[in-house]
Formats: C-alpha cells, structure tokens, sequence
C-alpha cells in the first residue's frame, strides 16, 4: 500500500476516466473516495442484466489494449489478472447489400488479399497508408496524447514540432484516404473509425488515420463477459489501491468559499476533501453544480461547441440463433453522405440509417442464455434530437427488418427482451450535454489546449477529467484522461508551499 500524504481527493464519477484518476492518486498517497450516481460502476459502460442476457450499455469495441495493459502494469499489474482477452478473427464484417460481405480478417496479409481483390494494386497502397497510420499513432502516444493540455509551450519542443507536419493535423481525412484508395467500398471501410469523431470524413483531420492503424494493426479484441468487465477490473484495482467507493450517490452541488472547493453536496451528505475531481459531464459540472458566477466556461462557450454524435440504442434478445452475423458487423447498405449531413449539418433523423449490431453471444456464451442471441444495435445520430416512443419504434422497424433480411429469416415473433436508449436517456442518466454519446467532435478548433481545461481557472483545488477534455473520447482515452489529470494534481501538490495546496 502507497503510504499516505494525509491528503483527501474526491472523485466525482466512476466511469473509465474517474477510475483511473483515482487509482492513480491513490497511489500517489491521496487518500481518494468515489461517488457514483448510479449502482454500479463503469458509467457509461455499465451493463443491463435481465431474462439471463447481459448487456453491454455502452462501448462494444476493445481496441488500443497496450494501452489499457499498460495502466495495470503501472500499479504492478496486468489486465490479465482480471479478465480473458481474446483477439476477434474477423474483426468485423461490413454488409453492403445482403449478398455482399466483406469480413475484416485479423491478420494483415490476408486483410491485404481481401483489399488487392477489390481493388488492383490497393494492397500496396495499403502498405503505404499503414505506414502513415503508424508514425502517427506512435507519435500521438509518445508525444501528445498525455499532454494536459494547459499551455502551449507543452507543444513547443523539438520532438513534437518535428513530427507535426507529417501529422497531417491541417488535410483532411477524406483527401488522405482518397490519395491511396478509389473505391467506394474500400473508402468506406477506411473511413469507417473516424465515424463517431465527431464531423464527416472531409472535415475531421487526416491525422486521425492513426485510428485504421490502432484498428488494422492493433486488433479488435473481446473481454470474456462483456466491456463492463474491464469496469469491474479496474474497480477491483481501485478497491485493492485503498479507494473508498460509494454507489448510489449523486453529487447535487459544489460549495466554493475564497476559490476552493470547500464541500461536495451529495442526496446524503456534504463531504469534504482537499482535492476534487470531477468526471462527470463537464458542462453539466460547469453550469449546474458550481454556483452562479463560478463556472469555467460561459453559457455561450458551451452553445458554441461541436458535439460528437450521439445514438439511438436497442437491447434485443432473441430465443434462437441467427444466421450470417458475427461479433461485430456494420450495415452499410445506404450510401453514407445523407446520413452524415443529418448528424452533421441538417442535425436531423436519418431517412436511411446506417447502423451497427454487436452480437457477443457469437463469441461469448455467457451473455445469453444457451441457444439465443444477444444483440445491441447502434444507430448513429446527431445530438440534441427529440426522440419520442414513435421515433423510437420507426427506427426499430428498420433495423430489424434490415437484419432479418440479411439473416435471411424472420425472427421478430422470438424476440423476448427489447429495450432502446436514446438522446433524451443520455441526458437523464449521464447529465450528457445535448445528449451526446461521445464527447466532443474532434475538430482542429476543439483539439489539445483548445478542449476544456482539466484544471478550473480560479477554483484551485477542481480539476476534471473525462471525454470532454484531453485527450477526447474513447475508452483508451478515457483511461489516459485519468492519468493525466492525477499526475498534474500530484505534480501541483509537491510544488504547493500552503496548507491547501492548490
């Protein structure tokens, strides 16, 4: 055990980013607990349970594991010791049209063969293209990924300067990807990773091609159970590192006296700490819980940001197998510009949606009860949409009937568990700021320092952590996102000359 500083932390929100912050200061020598609004950690990875099928409520793909591996090991472990990894072959499948399948493989020369018998000469292309991919994503992860992002003179080195222009941080991703490829269902699969970041392919930057590499290279990979058992892992790494965890407890309100937070006020009690993290939704900490006249940001910054998008969510389970889909498999039978403008610019319902199923009970036989499918469909749409039970039900229609058709049977009369999660169900159980489900989008002007700080400006011991600030959103980055915020909190405090040392 990580001897004591006699210093409290609190740490609001035990989703990816509030459990490693607290894991980390916690062997730091804070003495850290977590509050959790909700049953059960993971926040917005959390699992629903019922008729013997679980749920995964939130993310659905494992990518980046060195990544994760590498916060355990910092506390002198592995992921290892808590879950069964299990790298998908084929990572996924991409259904153009029910007769046309592209499997994903996981090996990179039979990915290579698939590419070469689509398009001629584009398995060499696809050298060139990963070898882009690659110095990016090791450039990213060496030299600007755990940065926080305060000042600019973090950037302002030789190591990163030297690698910025081949970062490609001003082209676009579509340019990028079209000076290599030219078909259309080629472009589609490359562009497929930077569809949740937050802008169409022509406006995210190129940069983010390290995404194809974190996906190509890295691998798709499957905890045993379920996303939410990598919560469970880190909760059990928080427990056995000292943190106090308390579920079922909503933070209501921050009490500011002389620019320190001077008491968390839960729906039980008013606790005090020397330090407190919040990661939670950023805005909803901003504008709703600090008093008037303490926020971070005005009303009108928050209004102006760019959100990534946000979804509309099914839970289905279905008392038989299905033929034709596998873990992972992406519909992308419509062409993918009108659904894009509906997120992006119009900020309206698809007429024609694409969409995704994750299907773990192929792979894992403990998320379903023997013989039947779990199934978790994702629509993506643009944040702040009114969805109404009618809404809900359209979409419902389609999707299942476009997956019956793909299946090539009708099993809607043997589904026995439905369940949909929209905007308005974000904002209820996370406080998501218009609902989003990602954070914000990842532009140019909403990159690094120019993100919301991990630091208040005059609160001196509030901090936040979390998809709405560095690094951004994902599970990797969320775990990084803790990490970063602890080590500035512990570096702030060895230099702090006053009791409260912020």
């Amino acid at each position: 055990m990580t001897p004591r500083n006699n210093r409290k932390a609190i740490v609001a929100g035990a989703g990816f980013a509030g459990l490693s912050a607290a894991i980390s200061l916690a062997h730091a020598g804070f003495e850290v607990t977590i509050l959790e609004k909700h049953d059960q950690t993971g926040g917005r990875a959390r699992v629903w349970r019922h008729k013997g099928f679980s749920f995964d409520m939130g993310p659905s793909w494992y990518w980046m594991p060195e990544v994760i591996e590498q916060f355990f090991q910092r506390f002198g472990r592995s992921i290892h010791d808590y879950i069964s990894l299990q790298r998908l072959n084929p990572s996924y499948q991409v259904i153009f049209d029910k007769e046309e399948v592209i499997k994903i493989p996981a090996g990179y020369k039979d990915l290579k063969a698939v590419f070469e018998a689509i398009e001629k000469g584009s398995s060499t292309q696809l050298d060139n293209f990963i070898q882009q991919a690659a110095f990016k994503y090791e450039a990213a992860m060496k030299t600007y990924i755990s940065k926080p992002g305060i000042h600019v003179k973090e950037y302002l080195n030789r190591e990163v300067l030297s690698s910025l222009f081949r970062m490609d941080m001003f082209g676009a991703f579509s340019t990028h990807a079209r000076k290599y490829f030219h078909s259309k269902k080629l472009l589609r699969i490359i562009e497929f990773p930077v569809l949740f970041l937050g802008e169409a392919p022509e406006h995210i930057p190129a940069m983010y091609s390290l995404m194809n590499y974190a996906d190509i290279i890295k691998g798709t990979w499957y905890p045993r159970g379920g996303m939410h058992e990598l919560c469970k892992a880190m909760t059990a790494l928080a427990e056995e590192s000292g943190v106090t965890l308390r579920l079922n407890t909503e933070v209501k309100a921050f009490n500011v006296k002389e620019n320190l937070i001077s008491g968390v006020v839960t729906d039980k009690e008013e606790l005090h700490a020397d330090v407190i993290v919040a990661a939670m939704d950023y805005r909803h900490t901003d504008q709703e819980l600090l008093p008037q006249g303490c926020s971070n940001y005005s009303s009108r910054y928050w209004d102006k940001r760019q959100m990534a998008p946000s979804c509309l969510l099914y839970f289905v389970g279905v008392k038989r197998k299905l033929p034709g889909l596998i873990h992972h498999n992406l519909f992308f039978e419509h062409d993918f510009a009108p659904h894009a403008a509906s997120i992006y610019k119009n900020k309206t319902w698809p007429e024609e949606p694409l969409f995704y199923i994750c299907c773990p009970s192929k792979t894992d036989d403990t998320v379903a009860p023997q013989g039947m499918e779990n199934l978790f469909f994702l629509i993506p749409t643009a944040p702040g949409l009114q969805d109404t039970p009618e809404i809900r039900e359209y979409f419902y229609e389609k999707v299942i009937a476009a997956t019956e058709a793909f299946c090539k049977t009708s099993f809607r009369q043997d589904i026995i568990v439905q369940r949909s999660y929209a905007c308005s169900d974000f904002v209820q159980d996370y406080n998501a700021f218009k609902g989003n489900a990602y954070g914000l989008a990842n532009t140019l002007r909403q990159t690094a320092i120019l993100k919301p700080s991990i630091r208040h400006k005059k609160i001196r011991n509030l901090f936040y952590t979390g998809q709405l600030t560095v690094p951004g959103p994902g599970v990797p980055p969320a775990i990084i996102s803790g990490q970063v915020v602890a080590g500035h909190i512990t570096k702030t405090y060895k230099h702090a000359q006053h009791e409260v040392a912020f």
